[in-house]
């Protein structure tokens, strides 16, 4: 499974963006999706996590409420719908792809970055 992200780009704090990762192969659907992020000089860390269906999503507590993951399996496409967007949330944001939601990565995708200003 090759995976790419895209979506980033610079946002105002309070603003939106919504992150996209598409996957190749046909095995997509699968796999747990999740998505990651990783701030300068901080280590990566979980963002939020769905399953195969769709059917349960797990998010990270500082974007609970905030951000909400999907995904679209006939599109080979999971997605990260971001709202209220805080300085703090600023990273290259990662997809990547496990044989379960809480299971260990197996594919990584390249990074997309996401700048929120004050």
């Amino acid at each position: 499974v090759q995976l790419q992200a895209s979506g980033g780009g610079l946002v105002q704090a309070g603003g939106s963006l919504r992150l996209s990762c598409a996957a190749s192969g046909r095995t997509f659907s699968s796999y747990a999706m999740h998505w990651f992020r990783q701030a300068p000089g901080k280590e990566r860390e979980f963002v939020a996590a769905i399953n195969w269906s769709g059917g349960t999503a797990n998010y990270a507590d500082s974007v609970r409420g905030r951000f909400t993951i999907s995904r679209d399996n006939a599109e080979n496409t999971v997605y990260l719908q971001m709202n209220s967007l805080k300085p703090e949330d600023t990273a290259v944001y990662y997809c990547a792809a496990a044989e379960s939601i809480m299971g260990i990565m197996q594919y990584w995708g390249k990074g997309t970055l996401v700048t929120v200003s004050s």
